[in-house]
């Protein structure tokens, strides 16, 4: 972040990929204004075409662009045009911004460094930047790009530039909910005279208050001990410092299983008890590889679509951003280009189908179970509602905050929606752990009574892959 040099309004000069990502960016700078040089204009208009999201997001700025100016003329351009308070986000939120929007209407005088080849638009918006800077000595002109390279040319040219941080949920990645609280080993010596304990449809819950329920939320994992002397989950919060929890199900028993599976951790047991809540309709699993965040997310799909009969069918998604270099085209229908993305979901049913019976009865249970799983693309998920359905995103960390909004509101009545994911592996640019959308619904949601979230700390794969991740 820039040291403001003082608490005047700023000039901020942004770089088409800011627009890019976020079309709302016009209206995020308060009372600052904004400046767009010509070739940002041009990026944008080569942009615009397709169905990706980027292709729609310049549409949109085209939109409030051509909002904002609204039939005005040369002097008014010229004079910058007002971001109006009353502006929206296309979603009917109004944005405060008190700014004006200056285009660049006249020549400027580029004095590029020598150290910087070519003509290329980077290197044209570092020179529009600095001619700004002489123009313009009564205001502090910033350049905002999120592009890393060209934020590091500008630093080493002395140009101030920052990253455009509107979209960053929290400021640091480790003060993510991390949806657990272990409790301290002396927390009923504060709590037993506030708290009564009941029965109801064969559940064991509590009533307690106390100062430390102000800092609950909804469906929080709480626990006390590592070998499960308490471990429950809040249930409601009647008040600020007054809270129902519930004793949760014990998976980690061998008689307690979920199709099979056991949890290994008190962190997959938290896990599978909110998997296996019909009251819970979003639930979030963070965690690095072999986790089991996939496998247990499975199991509890299977138990319930096939023996419960809750769901009628699962549905199973991701991103599909390669790790090397992209193979190109599959040929096939929608499930058949997807498969080989799915190598986690084909993995974990091996085990998870593995009955008594020999050859023919392994092969009964593939068949029965591969009839209840469908593989799905993203690409087709907008417009879409989704009835009585178990969707396993995975690999949710890959996607923004608006690709979030958008597949989570595919689901209709009925639905259950579990996403799966790592924030500390990201393989889409101009997403970081603070920006992801996997990190935005994980805080957004925490409020909300419907939704559990946990994330698992202890890999389970196997000794090497556990010894993998955390020295590699």
């Amino acid at each position: 972040m820039i040291k403001r040099e003082n608490d005047k309004p700023c000039l901020f000069v942004l770089d088409t990929n800011v627009l890019m990502h976020d079309p709302t960016s016009l209206f995020r700078f308060q009372e600052h204004d904004i400046f767009l040089p010509m070739v940002v204009l041009e990026e944008l208009d080569h942009g615009k075409k397709g169905l990706s999201e980027v292709a729609r997001n310049v549409r949109q700025v085209s939109r409030f662009l051509d909002q904002l100016m609204c039939n005005a003329d040369k002097a008014e351009i010229d004079a910058g045009l007002p971001i109006h308070p009353t502006a929206t986000n296309g979603g009917g939120i109004v944005l405060p911004a008190t700014g004006r929007l200056f285009f660049q209407t006249d020549p400027l005088d580029l004095k590029l460094p020598a150290l910087l080849p070519g003509t290329t638009p980077d290197n044209h918006i570092l020179g529009v930047v600095q001619a700004l800077r002489d123009l313009r000595t009564d205001r502090q002109v910033i350049l905002v790009s999120k592009d890393i390279n060209l934020r590091i040319k500008a630093a080493v040219l002395g140009i101030p530039a920052e990253d455009y941080s509107n979209d960053q949920v929290l400021d640091d990645a480790n003060l993510l909910y991390t949806g657990l609280d272990v409790l301290a080993d002396d927390f009923w010596d504060h709590h037993d005279k506030s708290v009564d304990a009941w029965k109801e449809e064969g559940r064991t819950l509590y009533r307690i208050k106390g100062p430390d329920i102000a800092d609950w939320y909804p469906a929080q994992c709480l626990s006390l001990g590592e070998d499960g002397i308490f471990d429950a989950m809040v249930r409601e919060k009647p008040t600020a410092t007054e809270a129902i929890v519930e004793l949760v199900d014990d998976y980690r028993l061998p008689r307690h299983n979920v199709w099979g599976i056991n949890a290994r951790n008190r962190e997959q047991n938290f896990a599978l008890n909110m998997l296996m809540n019909p009251n819970l309709d979003f639930v979030t699993l963070l965690g690095t590889a072999g986790t089991g965040k996939t496998l247990l997310a499975l199991a509890a799909g299977l138990a319930q679509v096939l023996e419960r009969n809750l769901y009628r069918e699962i549905i199973m998604t991701r991103v599909t951003v390669p790790v090397g270099e992209d193979i190109g085209f599959l040929p096939g229908t929608e499930e058949e280009k997807m498969t080989p993305w799915m190598g986690a979901l084909m993995d974990n049913l091996e085990v998870l189908t593995r009955p008594e019976g020999g050859d023919w009865g392994r092969a009964a249970t593939n068949d029965l179970v591969r009839n209840r799983i469908r593989i799905s693309s993203l690409n087709f998920m907008r417009g879409r509602t989704f009835l009585n359905k178990y969707i396993i995103l995975d690999e949710a960390q890959n996607l923004t905050a608006k690709q979030m909004k958008t597949l989570i509101t595919r689901a209709g009545p009925g639905t259950k929606f579990v996403c799966l994911g790592n924030i500390g592996q990201i393989d889409t640019p101009y997403l970081t752990e603070t920006t992801s959308g996997l990190t935005y619904v994980v805080d957004r949601f925490k409020h909300w009574p419907h939704s559990g979230h946990i994330t698992l700390m202890r890999g389970e794969r196997s000794r090497l892959a556990d010894f993998a991740s955390q020295e590699l």
